[in-house]
């Protein structure tokens, strides 16, 4: 039986439906789920993608972090449950307490829409073991808020204990230490502000590199 990977939708949310169709061409099921719902069905992993959350109203990610739904995936990813953040779903992902740091306008306070490179600094991760150490990965990026921000002694932490889990090739919005991903401390959990749903198929994406993020959950639930 493929893996069970969850989709939640949220007043606002875009990506979604990429969401769903890339866990579908890298060979899993999706499962849509809905924010006002406590129950997750029993996914094994949970991808919060991107978009703009109840309008980003109050802050990026701080409403939806309270939704239902977002209460059950928080004591999921305390049990191990591998949980994906894209972009918006990065920003809910820090409001809820997975993640550190905050994301804040990006330098010159535009949103940038681009294709870019990231660097793979951390292989070790249930979103990332497909991949090889220092590899450069191309895919969308779309943002107004994506600039990574933390105190020292958290960057310090993060650097220290390898958690800097993926580095813009060239710093396009200004985040601290090039950063556009980062994981918990058990490396079950994952958020980029980059789009890898974007990046699946030849037709549309710049790249299909998104699919090694789905195929090394597929292969973390697995082992």
């Amino acid at each position: 039986m493929s893996a069970r990977i969850g989709v939640i939708t949220f007043p606002g949310t875009l990506d979604d439906v990429d969401a769903t169709r890339a866990v579908k061409l890298a060979g899993a099921q999706p499962v849509e789920l809905w924010h006002a719902d406590e129950d997750i069905r029993g996914v094994d992993a949970v991808i919060v993608p991107g978009g703009f959350s109840y309008g980003d109203y109050l802050r990026a990610g701080a409403i939806a972090a309270l939704a239902p739904a977002m209460r059950t995936v928080v004591d999921a990813a305390h049990r191990g449950t591998p949980v994906l953040g894209i972009c918006n779903g990065f920003q809910i992902l820090q409001e809820a307490g997975l993640l550190p740091g905050a994301l804040t306008r990006n330098d010159g306070l535009h949103f940038i829409c681009r294709d870019v490179y990231l660097q793979v600094e951390n292989t070790d991760t249930a979103w990332t073991s497909a991949f090889s150490e220092g590899e450069r990965i191309l895919v969308p990026s779309k943002h107004g808020e994506g600039r990574f921000q933390a105190s020292e002694q958290t960057l310090r932490e993060l650097e220290d204990s390898g958690r800097v889990v993926f580095r813009y090739a060239v710093n396009h919005n200004g985040s601290r230490n090039s950063i556009a991903g980062v994981s918990s401390e058990n490396g079950r959990v994952v958020g980029l502000m980059p789009h890898p749903e974007h990046a699946v198929e030849e037709l549309t994406g710049p790249s299909t590199d998104g699919l090694g993020l789905l195929r090394s959950v597929m292969t973390t639930l697995v082992s």
